[in-house]
């Protein structure tokens, strides 16, 4: 039997393996053929950098020579990097979830030879507890009836290929893409939202930013305040709860409570970008500085500790130091007394919740420490943020001398498209144009060095890179994720203070659109694989289409093709959404408030409306263009009129258009040139109050 393979690793997760006694291997076909030549079963073990109960698993199990020699005999082991192949990862959590298990990670499925599974669970304790087996007894469970039971083997795999292949379109009649039929969702939306602390209803907490987009959204639409008011109010407390970083910036995966309180501790590239987005529009809203204070911090931590050598961003921090989850992030009041002084902590304790008692307690701290949070006080005024501003100082600088959590420092082309396009959308409201120079770096990373052209000569991209190591061929989100980075530089390229090199983006969103056409589009169903078409080492190509938390391809990709189509005044790109919108509609009617993303989609394109400014004299009205909101507008910027393309409703118009000019077009139609900043103003309020109703 040969050794643990995984020294050979990029991933930073397969890399924490790779001293284990198990004889851990990479999901390859090479694996896969060995599991078929010995008969023996495989046992698949799922995680990521940042999992706190992967890494109880591994020390517990992984790491226990007497569990490793059981797992060496009895099966072929691999170990995957949910992030660096969320398809493997998407296949088998569907399966355990067909066997009736709720899903979560580490994911431990059990695998025939040809990487059929038949049953699985999560995490397993090395001991038996609370009614659970040890896992040691799993295994020899599990090995025993593969081998004496094959019946019954055939029949679990069989049962999970059906579920697993059964379209969602044969279940439901669809869903009608209406605004009214939206509104109509909104309030019941509306109804399980937390009163008192915002977010669903309910622990544990996640940011859900689908959820919230829909409820934006739908206050835009029925001009109703209290959808937008869910939104602040969700954004205000986990502002200013532990779920957020007060010395770092930055926001956890998740809260364990319902108040924001008790985070679970690691922070993710994508949940960072989705929230960013959200404070960019809701300080432009409500002009709340809380809002912009915290975007701002967020990109600082971005940039300070996300950012890696060549400009792309990594994909997370681990909730765990020393083997301790939060040890990094908490304090106790001796900590903060010793570098503060008793007087300036009990200021800083009146703010940031501080006390001797603490205010969370678990094993490793049963005496009480604090997780630094706002929920309980006053906003402090201009004369206290002096004061108190430095004192985070301290505590920042001292926080830093501690052993940090782990970096994953892959870099994925999903994650870093969402928070590029993330970076410009958050940019443009909050008047910070040097982060668009921070999100094109970026951008350059991904086409430098994770692009390719196949065989079929389409512009690809890989999913992830990390130490010279792609991971090929890329799946539905990467492209998606990329058109929209790419649309979004495309708009703001001419901003002033942007300080971006001249590339074309546009031309960049059409070649990863036609090969995600190409490669990622289920031809029975019209739906998008997350899979490629030439990807080899999957049991089946799936579709998903709900909300997750990381947003599914089909609404980024609708998006995207709304946006396409705007910016390239070509209606394909606008019939080509329209035909995934058919394909999607069987799944919204089988579960509507959980695609609240493609939701969002249906409503940016029936409400979208297009702003051209044109003329060298144009970047005052470019300027005011780009500030209006992200979520429901395009903005074309050209010099010269003639460069309008022909297909724009604008375009005749446009002809008009002098030194400076600048058009509002919804539904086909357009309005009569702007030529300075008020009428532009007025004529954009107009269009929102106006088809802000339809």
């Amino acid at each position: 039997m040969s050794a643990n393979e995984l020294s050979n690793a990029a991933s930073p997760y397969l890399l924490q393996h790779a001293e284990n006694p198990v004889h851990w291997k990479m999901w390859t076909e090479t694996a896969l053929r060995e599991a078929q030549a010995e008969n023996k079963p495989i046992l698949l073990s799922v995680g990521y950098a940042a999992c706190h109960w992967c890494h109880v698993m591994a020390h517990e199990s992984f790491e226990d020579e007497a569990t490793a020699a059981v797992m060496n005999e009895l099966f072929v082991n691999i170990k995957v990097d949910r992030e660096e192949r969320p398809d493997i990862d998407h296949i088998y959590m569907q399966a355990l979830q067909a066997f009736g298990e709720r899903g979560g990670w580490p994911l431990t499925m059990f695998l025939t030879p040809k990487g059929e599974p038949f049953w699985g669970g999560t995490y397993f304790p090395k001991n038996e507890q609370y009614g659970r087996p040890a896992f040691v007894t799993v295994l020899r469970t599990v090995a025993h009836a593969f081998h004496a039971d094959p019946e019954r083997i055939a029949r679990n795999v069989g049962v999970v290929r059906r579920r697993l292949s059964k379209s969602e379109a044969a279940s439901s009649q669809g869903f009608e893409l209406t605004l009214d039929n939206i509104n109509q969702i909104a309030p019941h939306v509306l109804g399980a939202m937390d009163k008192a602390d915002g977010g669903l209803n309910g622990a544990p907490k996640f940011p859900n930013t689908p959820i919230l987009e829909l409820l934006w959204r739908a206050g835009a639409r029925l001009n109703e305040a209290p959808y937008r008011e869910a939104v602040r109010l969700t954004l205000e407390h986990m502002s200013e709860g532990g779920v957020y970083d007060h010395l770092g910036g930055g926001f956890a995966r998740y809260s364990t409570d319902e108040r924001w309180l008790v985070p679970h501790f690691e922070k993710m590239l994508y949940d960072n970008a989705q929230i960013l987005e959200c404070l960019a529009l809701c300080h432009h809203e409500f002009g709340d500085d809380l809002f912009s204070a915290r975007a701002a911090e967020t990109v600082g931590w971005v940039e300070r500790e996300m950012t890696h050598a060549g400009g792309a961003f990594c994909a997370s921090l681990d909730a765990d130091s020393e083997g301790i989850e939060g040890k990094f992030y908490v304090w106790t009041w001796d900590e903060i007394v010793s570098l503060l002084g008793l007087e300036d902590a009990r200021f800083f304790g009146r703010f940031y919740n501080a006390s001797p008692i603490g205010n969370w307690a678990d094993a490793h701290y049963p005496g009480g420490v604090t997780i630094l949070n706002r929920l309980e006080s006053v906003r402090p005024s201009a004369e206290e943020e002096a004061r108190l501003a430095p004192l985070r100082q301290i505590l920042f600088e001292s926080r830093e001398r501690r052993v940090h959590p782990g970096l994953d420092d892959k870099i994925m082309a999903d994650w870093n498209g969402l928070m590029i396009a993330a970076l410009v959308h958050a940019a443009t409201l909050l008047h910070r144009p040097e982060w668009i120079a921070l999100a094109a770096r970026a951008y350059e990373f991904i086409t430098l060095t994770m692009e390719y052209i196949d065989q079929e000569e389409k512009k690809r991209l890989a999913h992830s890179w990390r130490a010279g190591v792609l991971v090929t061929p890329g799946l539905a989100l990467d492209h998606a994720a990329m058109i929209q980075a790419a649309l979004a530089l495309h708009e703001a390229r001419n901003l002033r203070g942007a300080s971006i090199q001249s590339r074309d983006y546009l031309a960049d969103a059409i070649g990863w659109a036609e090969a995600l056409d190409a490669y990622h589009v289920d031809a029975k169903t019209g739906l998008i694989c997350m899979a490629a078409k030439d990807a080899g080492d999957v049991i089946l190509r799936l579709s998903p289409t709900a909300d997750d938390a990381i947003p599914n391809a089909h609404p980024v990709f609708l998006s995207a093709l709304v946006r396409l189509a705007g910016l390239t005044g070509d209606e394909k790109w606008l019939a080509r959404a329209d035909r995934l919108f058919e394909a999607v509609a069987p799944a919204l009617g089988a579960n509507v408030v959980g695609h609240a993303g493609i939701l969002n989609a249906l409503d940016l394109r029936l409400r979208v409306k297009e702003i051209a400014t044109v003329g060298p004299a144009r970047a005052t009205l470019y300027e005011i263009a780009l500030s209006t909101p992200f979520s429901d507008r395009i903005v074309m910027d050209i010099e010269r009129a003639e460069d309008l393309p022909a297909g724009h409703p604008a375009h005749a118009q446009a002809q008009m258009a002098g030194e400076a000019a600048a058009f509002v077009c919804a539904e086909g139609a357009c309005s009569a040139p702007a030529r300075d900043a008020e009428t532009l103003l007025r004529l954009l309020r107009a269009y929102s109050d106006r088809i802000g109703s339809i």
